[in-house]
């Protein structure tokens, strides 16, 4: 693959599977992240030229800052991979923490549209590009104390249709995946690192591991030029909406 892919929230979960992915299809990759030390450790395992950006998509001038400092020999960016982005508390709004709602609207939508932004001139300028959205099946239906959470995902979802229409002057191609329940971390961010907690999610299911994304991000990739996939939606079979799911007793 002879392609340069900026992948956001590369060091854990679907942004680092992605990565390994990717690197193993021959992709020059740059990695952003918070967690230098992940980054370092990441790039030294990939079998590929990666070069590393250690920022908060939340921060506007860190994410221009340091999209402005990628090497001429990594760009122009063909792929954009907006995956950086997290839930927090899963309360009604009565109960919810203003922290918590402000980290996800900064995280999972202005700091996906900042990096949007910050990369865009690279792609039109060359008339070619490709950006895929991680977004949520809580993007395409609300659950019970998913509120913010869900208008976050729903305004990804937005915005990709946006961008598709404002972008297609330019010839780049964007798409989103909406996955259902993906074993990672993200469990254990939502519940503040109770791990026990977070585990419930995923217990007596078999649900989806970070590679089944990131070998759907690799199968829109590969899509010939003139084929967008423009949405995706992917679900563990246990799962057939975001409150319908089938667990197997104990």
């Amino acid at each position: 693959m002879n392609k340069k892919v900026l992948i956001t929230g590369a060091t854990s979960g679907i942004g680092k599977a992605a990565a390994e992915f990717l690197a193993s299809q021959g992709a020059r990759l740059i990695l952003c992240g918070r967690r230098e030390d992940r980054l370092s450790a990441l790039k030294e395992e990939l079998p590929t030229e990666v070069h590393t950006l250690n920022f908060d998509v939340r921060d506007r001038s860190a994410v221009f800052e340091s999209i402005d400092s990628i090497p001429e020999d990594f760009k122009p960016v063909d792929v954009l991979i907006n995956n950086a982005g997290n839930a927090h508390g899963l309360d009604d709004v009565v109960g919810a923490d203003l922290d918590d709602w402000d980290a996800m609207i900064d995280g999972n939508v202005k700091g996906l549209m900042y990096v949007t932004k910050a990369v865009l001139p690279q792609m039109t300028e060359q008339n070619k590009g490709q950006i895929i959205n991680v977004g949520s099946i809580a993007g395409l239906e609300v659950y019970p104390k998913g509120n913010v959470y869900c208008a976050s995902k729903f305004a990804v979802d937005a915005f990709t249709q946006g961008l598709r229409i404002d972008l297609n002057a330019y010839g780049i191609r964007v798409g989103a995946i909406h996955p259902g329940l993906v074993e990672t971390e993200f469990s254990e961010v939502r519940f503040k690192g109770d791990r026990e907690k977070a585990a419930t999610v995923y217990s007596q299911l078999d649900a989806l591991q970070a590679e089944d994304i990131a070998n759907t991000i690799l199968f829109m990739i590969n899509a010939p030029e003139h084929v967008t996939l423009a949405d995706i939606t992917i679900l563990p079979t246990a799962q057939a909406s975001a409150t319908i799911i089938n667990k197997r007793e104990k």
